[in-house]
């Protein structure tokens, strides 16, 4: 647990950070530390990252070198799809308490395997082994508004969008969201990534 609870920056401010971060990292000028001891022992003292990213586990989007961040910067939690599990949402709640993090941000991505599996199932009676069934169970719910009409690549752009607001109404519906927000010292956002390019699109709320 941290020692001292005061975010480091505000909301805003830790959002400005992950966008300059991205920027620097699509021109291909990231900054990305070599190992400090010294920041390594300051960090082995508490921890007090400015932002909480719910990611996918896919290897082509590491939150890290997405938005050029150092050691203790983030808080980071990966699960294919991002989806919202039990451990997740207990791992989230870790982070609202006792962290304080001022920012969270669901992290998408293009072509999301995951997401692409939960639709192939929807829409067209594709089967999984059963624990990956059991991860699609989480993100069907979020993909009802996707028009069955579309293409399978349409569905998919629209899926992976859907599946990020998804996780946020989940995180928001969560006493510690609601609580934070009240106290008007939390932000939650959601982004796709462009795994073609590392861009990222941060959504519109």
């Amino acid at each position: 647990m941290s020692q001292d609870s005061t975010p480091r920056f505000t909301a805003s401010e830790a959002l400005e950070r992950l966008r300059a971060g991205n920027a620097r990292f699509v021109r291909g000028e990231a900054r990305f530390p070599t190992v400090q001891k010294e920041v390594l022992a300051a960090l082995a003292k508490e921890q007090r990252p400015y932002a909480t990213i719910l990611g996918c586990s896919d290897s082509r989007v590491p939150p890290e070198l997405l938005f050029d961040a150092g050691f203790g910067e983030l808080f980071i939690v990966r699960l294919a799809g991002n989806v919202i599990s039990e451990e997740v949402a207990g791992t989230l709640q870790y982070a609202a308490v006792h962290l304080r993090t001022p920012l969270f941000l669901v992290l998408g991505h293009e072509g999301c395997g995951a997401v692409q599996a939960a639709l192939e199932a929807k829409f067209r009676g594709a089967r999984e082994r059963s624990r990956i069934e059991a991860l699609l169970e989480n993100i069907l719910p979020g993909l009802d508004a996707i028009d069955p009409a579309a293409s399978p690549e349409e569905q998919l752009r629209a899926g992976v969008e859907a599946n990020v607001r998804w996780a946020i109404r989940q995180i928001l519906d969560t006493p510690e969201a609601k609580q934070r927000q009240a106290e008007g010292v939390l932000q939650l956002v959601g982004a796709v990534a462009d795994i073609a390019t590392g861009s990222v699109r941060f959504l519109e709320s």
